[in-house]
């Protein structure tokens, strides 16, 4: 029962938040109202609601502001929490968010921390924020040349924490407005991810292997290049792979995706079963990068990760090797944004099943997810029925590629066999 909402003759009272605080609902000139009960007891919260009632009934304009005197009696009979005292009210909530990384967790407390230092009143009690400031928020975020994602990864990290506070608050979360970007207001921005050419990647291969370029832990970075490129899974999967996912006998690899959770399996290519050959002559502990991993892993004085963007930066310079510019500067934007990255190799990878005709279904049992970039890569699929469609439209029908090569086909047999006829029938079968 206690769990339950329970309707009076106005309006209805419902318990809510982890203390089970009750609060009374009802309509007063047909605007929607909530008031703490400040009360976990049933039979006290309905007492306290009926004492409303002949105040909601009243319709002069002195019953209606004495009602919310009264209302605001309840609200001042609970403890004020004032913003400073936030994270450690929120940091033990049992609804509080349970972020996968430290960094992210960090980054909770450190969008709390500007949306107060934007208000400039670490004191002002919870219960005083109004929908205005969090607008007005909203809008200095605009100001900041952050991406929309950026942005509203902000907002959905202050609606998470203010949504803990209701025991401080009489209305609702003053997040819960439309304080959320567009992923179209950028959709402008004309740099994107990249795929890597063919030319591009054999340059990496080369690069990898000489004597020239230097990079700490070369061997093992081009161990990580190699997973990448022939397997298409993410730089942390590639460089946190382990050797008992590995079945050379087998010539398979099996990856747990650290993102998704999801697994897939892999069959190893020839080439990258020779630089996993290589491997086993470093290998000391159950990482077939060992050291890349360590430098991977490793954290600050906070438990926050800062081996991954070390690992990043080393990636980001075999890049810049073979002339590639990683990242460009974008007109309001504070960052720069990555066109290159080894997110490019999940990229490339895409690309070449859908130019070999790899089906969609079997890529993404290999990328282990449905995602935007096979999305991609196959929309050129339907391209050639289009534009047959629009022909057709016109009245000029177009004979497609593989017709063309049919045609060509049926033309040299009938002529004289030669060598010629041979390696042009060769070239046509294997086009």
């Amino acid at each position: 029962m206690a769990s339950k909402t329970i309707r009076l003759n106005i309006g209805s009272i419902f318990p809510k938040g982890p203390g089970k605080i009750y609060f009374y609902r009802y309509q007063v000139d047909g605007h929607r109202k909530t008031v703490s009960l400040q009360t976990a007891n049933r039979a006290e919260a309905l007492r306290k609601a009926e004492e409303f009632i002949p105040i909601i009934k009243a319709t002069s304009a002195e019953v209606v502001a004495a009602h919310v005197q009264q209302a605001k009696g309840f609200a001042t009979a609970k403890r004020d929490l004032p913003l400073s005292g936030v994270w450690d009210y929120y940091s033990m909530h049992p609804d509080r968010a349970n972020p996968a990384t430290i960094h992210e967790q960090l980054q909770y407390k450190t969008s709390l921390l500007e949306f107060i230092h934007f208000l400039n009143n670490p004191a002002v009690p919870v219960r005083n924020i109004t929908f205005q400031d969090t607008e007005n928020f909203a809008k200095h975020l605009r100001k900041t040349d952050i991406a929309v994602s950026t942005h509203n990864r902000k907002i959905k990290r202050l609606r998470k924490i203010f949504s803990t506070l209701s025991d401080f608050r009489d209305d609702e979360n003053p997040f819960r407005t439309i304080l959320f970007r567009r992923e179209r207001e950028e959709q402008d921005i004309g740099v994107r991810r990249l795929a890597f050419s063919r030319e591009q990647e054999q340059q990496l291969r080369e690069v990898l292997a000489d004597d020239i370029h230097q990079v700490i832990n070369k061997p093992e970075i081009r161990v990580v290049y190699y997973l990448g490129m022939y397997t298409g899974q993410r730089l942390k999967d590639c460089v946190l792979l382990q050797w008992h996912s590995v079945d050379m006998e087998r010539r398979r690899i099996w990856v747990k995706q650290f993102k998704t959770g999801k697994e897939v399996t892999i069959p190893i290519a020839d080439e990258l079963f020779e630089v996993l050959q290589l491997a086993k002559a470093w290998r000391c502990d159950n990482y077939v990068c060992p050291k890349t991993a360590e430098r991977y892993n490793r954290l600050d004085a906070d438990g926050k990760n800062i081996g991954n963007n070390l690992v990043n930066l080393d990636v980001l310079r075999v890049i810049r090797w073979i002339g590639v510019e990683p990242s460009l500067p974008v007109p309001g934007r504070k960052r720069r944004v990555t066109q290159y990255g080894f997110h490019s190799l999940r990229h490339t990878f895409a690309s070449h099943c859908a130019e070999a005709g790899v089906p969609k279904a079997v890529l993404l049992s290999i990328l282990g997810t449905d995602s935007e970039i096979a999305d991609k890569y196959y929309t050129h699929i339907g391209e050639e029925a289009q534009l047959r469609a629009i022909e057709a439209v016109c009245g000029n029908m177009v004979i497609s590629a593989s017709e063309r090569i049919r045609e060509a086909l049926k033309y040299l047999a009938t002529l004289p066999d030669s060598e010629i006829r041979q390696t042009l029938e060769n070239i046509l079968k294997t086009a």
